[in-house]
């Protein structure tokens, strides 16, 4: 199993040096999240930056919201990425839930589903080099009919694009109630007569190091999560001994990847959570 790192977003000009140690240290992925009225750094203009401080690491979204953007240019933006990294871009992709989000976009959400099924079509024929209305929009991606897509979310709408349209599954549901999502996935996958079976990546949030990194780190993850209205939801794991014994649980469990991501914004937890999780 890889394990990744998901970046934080408290402060953009430092995630050169989390791109940068992560590497260094041996992580398979650096990660970014995507909001639109929140005060996070945009993921494709934060990752495209971070592909020109690293030369080995993946760049991956979890999960860009699809619905918010205009196809032809997210399909340049890819593109563009993906072949200024060699290749080393994934697009995680998904709806999101945030009313907000899609409020700021101007885009309805109870259309968000629709819109990114005919957007995931539409993309990997744009970077097959076919015309999108009447026109071919380059420079066309590295690998054939373009990057690695993973699917982000929980719901049976989301499960099924698992199996139509990407290469993988996002599965940021706590281990306790992940196996029945990801059986899902699979089960729709041999249904449609796909090769192989999908890649799993799953995603965990931690806090590591001294007192004020742990309380920063939690404090910025309760606010991200404020919305739901659960206090302690998504709370990130700070003792190394659990920590460790998550990462073997989700190795047991057979996930290729877990990313842990740290919202605090200290970069030396890179080197304590290298020791933990490697």
């Amino acid at each position: 199993m890889e394990i990744g790192i998901g970046l934080p977003i408290s402060d953009p000009a430092r995630l050169l040096e989390w791109g940068r140690l992560a590497e260094e240290h041996r992580f398979a992925t650096v990660a970014l999240l995507d909001r639109l009225a929140y005060d996070n750094p945009e993921p494709l203009t934060a990752l495209a930056v971070l592909a020109g401080a690293t030369t080995r690491i993946r760049l991956q979204t979890e999960v860009l919201l699809g619905p918010l953007r205009s196809t032809p240019l997210l399909a340049k933006q890819v593109a563009t990425l993906d072949r200024m990294s060699a290749g080393r871009f994934v697009l995680g992709i998904g709806v999101g839930g945030r009313a907000d989000d899609h409020e700021m976009a101007g885009v309805p959400i109870t259309r968000r589903g629709r819109i990114l099924d005919a957007q995931l079509g539409e993309l990997r024929n744009i970077w097959r080099g076919e015309e999108y209305r009447g026109a071919r929009i380059g420079p066309l991606p590295v690998t054939p009919g373009g990057p690695p897509i993973l699917i982000g979310g929980f719901a049976p709408e989301a499960l099924r694009r698992v199996a139509r349209f990407a290469d993988g599954f996002i599965c940021a549901a706590p281990l306790s109630w992940a196996a029945g999502l990801v059986r899902t996935v699979r089960e729709q996958w041999a249904e449609a007569d796909r090769d192989g079976r999908p890649r799993l990546v799953c995603q965990i949030n931690v806090a590591v190091g001294d007192a004020g990194t742990v309380e920063r780190g939690r404090r910025a993850v309760a606010d991200y999560y404020a919305f739901t209205g659960r206090p302690g939801w998504g709370e990130p794991l700070s003792d190394p001994a659990l920590i460790a014994e998550t990462v073997a649980a989700y190795r047991e469990f057979g996930a290729d990847e877990l990313v842990l991501y740290c919202y605090g914004d200290n970069p030396a937890q890179i080197e304590t959570l290298a020791e933990i999780a490697h």
